[in-house]
């Protein structure tokens, strides 16, 4: 029998965090540094839904860790609060929705059944047209005279995955109410997510845009340095742990998420060896565990297309034939691969997208070359860490079945 005493013992003494929970991306501190502006930016065009107008739609972007749910449910508890203690001629509902959850934006079906759940309201799972779906929206929405405003976070994930068609629908509905209205904000991750929506969807949609630039060091410093203040004991740590945290994450696009995680995990990693201080070195094993499981990450979460275009990559990589790995031979290892598992075959124009993509989150490293009056074509190198390719090939075999 294995001896787990110590173990438990140690963990009970908690000689290094005072509340942790200050370090989770689920909490809510009283104020958010740096983002006064861009909070009062969306206040100013949310604020007419008091006085019962229907607000200006709203597209929030920005990379990931900028502050930009953070902040927009900030000014949604603050509305909310105001709405309680005054007389609005209508009732005023602010819905979220984490358009990222598989189980809840894969299909339009599934995005109006999560919206009709949100009014208190019921549709089966699957089995009903989608029309009558929407006819069952609109029923609860008109039940009383009310003001809705849609947070969709990650609302790139849900086009992707579906079409921007939901959206337009979305938008399109004001014109069928009568007691009701609805304005819509959106959040994304993705800079460049309007500039693939459909024109129409676009114009209705981006009535007013907000950017969130990335946080530099200094002020992950300052953000670090004060949830520090309540999630860890006095004095355990090291002066240099902070600025490290701060200055990794600032070079991965200036995110405070990973700033966050990166100080909570080097916290976790102390406590689990029983040091008394939280060190740099905690911070450097920290990141590269981050890094990690990072990729694992991605690829566990993408698409069949881009699974199946990285698996034919890791296969070439793998092969004694090839010294190097070109657009034209990975092309033709997918098509086989789709093949075997019955999926559609796309044009090899748009296997280079998904090509530049894996070189986008440093997967692979695809280097062009020019093949002079033959065209170009893109050289590359798998980039996934050896220790952990076993474990990605495990990854797309179990969800692409090969």
């Amino acid at each position: 029998m294995v001896e787990l005493g110590g173990i438990f013992d140690s963990f009970s003494q908690n000689r290094i965090f005072e509340d942790k929970r200050v370090l989770q991306n689920n909490y809510s501190p009283e104020n958010i540094p740096h983002r006064t502006k861009q909070i009062e930016q969306i206040a100013s065009i949310l604020a007419p839904a008091l006085r019962g107008e229907k607000t200006s739609n709203l597209f929030v972007y920005g990379q990931t860790g900028t502050g930009k749910t953070l902040s927009v449910q900030y000014v949604r508890d603050e509305l909310l609060k105001r709405a309680k203690s005054t007389e609005s001629p209508n009732k005023l509902r602010i819905e979220y929705i984490n358009c990222k959850l598989k189980q809840v934006a894969d299909t339009e079906y599934r995005i109006l059944a999560e919206l009709i759940k949100k009014l208190g309201g019921e549709v089966p799972q699957t089995g009903l047209p989608t029309n009558q779906v929407y006819g069952r929206f609109v029923e609860l929405l008109e039940k009383d005279p009310q003001l809705v405003i849609l947070i969709l976070d990650e609302i790139d994930q849900a086009v992707k995955k579906i079409s921007d068609n939901f959206l337009y629908n979305l938008t399109r509905l004001n014109s069928e109410l009568v007691k009701t209205q609805i304005g819509i904000v959106g959040i994304s991750n993705d800079l460049n997510f309007l500039d693939v929506l459909d024109p129409r969807v676009r114009s209705s949609l981006s009535e007013e845009e907000i950017v969130f630039a990335p946080y530099n060091a200094p002020q992950l410093k300052e953000i670090l340095s004060k949830r520090a203040e309540k999630a860890f004991k006095k004095g355990v740590l090291e002066q240099e742990v902070i600025p490290k945290c701060a200055a990794y994450a600032a070079r991965e696009h200036g995110d405070a998420r990973r700033a966050l995680d990166l100080l909570r995990i080097s916290g976790e990693l102390a406590e689990r060896e029983g040091a008394k201080k939280v060190t740099e070195a905690h911070v450097d094993i920290a990141n590269e565990k981050m890094d990690r499981d990072k990729v694992l990450d991605i690829i566990q979460g993408a698409p069949k297309q881009f699974q199946l275009v990285l698996y034919s990559i890791i296969s070439l990589s793998e092969s004694k034939k090839l010294d190097k790995i070109f657009t034209g031979d990975i092309y033709q290892f997918y098509q086989q691969y789709c093949t075997k598992t019955r999926t559609e075959i796309l044009t090899q124009r748009r296997i280079s997208d998904l090509i530049a993509e894996a070189d986008m989150l440093g997967l692979i490293n695809a280097t062009v070359i020019s093949k002079g009056r033959h065209g170009r074509t893109r050289e590359i190198i798998s980039s996934i860490p050896p220790q952990i390719l076993g474990k990605c090939k495990e990854i797309l075999q179990e969800s692409l079945g090969v």
